[in-house]
């Protein structure tokens, strides 16, 4: 079966699937239809995520590092023969070392942007000249409130997603007349691994509790709790379905008010 969903025929790609944000994306798009090509480096669990979708038969993995761009030509082109053409692109892997900008050196720096920055550009290489050619397309990317203000200690990964929303403003304007958009999805702290991991080098570096840990870093969500996958998911089903055709080169926080765009 197809899926008789908003985005029943829709052929979607994500990236750093496997598990939160990603994973959340992933389910939220099959759940309304749309054929998902789950990207990521970890075959295993993306194929556990395959197997637990709505039809899982039609959905499919593609296994590749976005730093590497010849491998992602590969797997967008072998996606697209096996599920059909691309709709709908959600740039999603990313990662946040942490370290004081004094312990900041260059193989950091270096593999902070190739990861959060260039992996974007990658795929968006791969994806928009099909949805050019074809005259439909959705892309977002999935940034961070990093990419909007500034945080102490993620210095590289906070310019990573600077880059990223600075890529999605300028190639927005470029297809702006060509029936595809191009959005970032801002979160703030959300409830995932990537978290878990901040709080245990909280733990670690200051004797606290893991709840604690937690408490500061809900603090900064006005609404005073962490963002769930879910919530971001919600965001990017939006922006990737036709009611949306009119929302492009926008940077959209899920971060309970912290940011407020003006």
């Amino acid at each position: 079966m197809n899926g008789c969903g908003r985005l029943s025929g829709r052929h979607a790609l994500v990236t750093g699937a496997a598990g939160g944000i990603g994973a959340a994306i992933v389910s939220a798009l099959a759940r309304e239809g749309a054929t998902v090509t789950l990207a990521g480096r970890r075959r295993d669990a993306l194929e556990r995520l395959r197997q637990s979708l709505p039809g899982p038969d039609r959905h499919g993995v593609a296994v590749f590092d976005v730093t590497d761009e010849d491998a992602v030509s590969r797997a967008f082109a072998e996606s697209e023969q096996a599920r059909g053409p691309l709709d709908i692109l959600a740039a999603n892997a990313g990662a946040a070392p942490s370290a004081p900008f004094g312990r900041t050196d260059r193989t950091m720096w270096d593999a902070t942007l190739a990861l959060n920055l260039t992996g974007v550009f990658h795929c968006l290489k791969a994806a928009v000249p099909g949805m050019q050619q074809r005259g439909r397309g959705r892309i977002v990317a999935v940034a961070s409130t990093a990419g909007l203000v500034g945080y102490p200690y993620v210095s590289a990964y906070v310019a990573a997603k600077h880059g990223v929303v600075g890529l999605v403003r300028a190639l927005a304007l470029e297809l702006a007349t060509s029936g595809v958009t191009v959005n970032a999805v801002c979160p703030g702290f959300t409830d995932t691994p990537l978290i878990a991991g901040a709080v245990d080098t909280i733990v670690a570096k200051t004797g606290r509790t893991a709840e604690d840990a937690r408490r500061t870093l809900a603090r900064s969500n006005p609404q005073g709790r962490l963002v769930t996958p879910a919530e971001v998911a919600d965001a990017v089903l939006w922006l990737a379905g036709d009611g949306a055709s009119a929302v492009t080169g926008q940077a959209i926080a899920v971060a309970g008010g912290e940011v407020m765009a003006g």
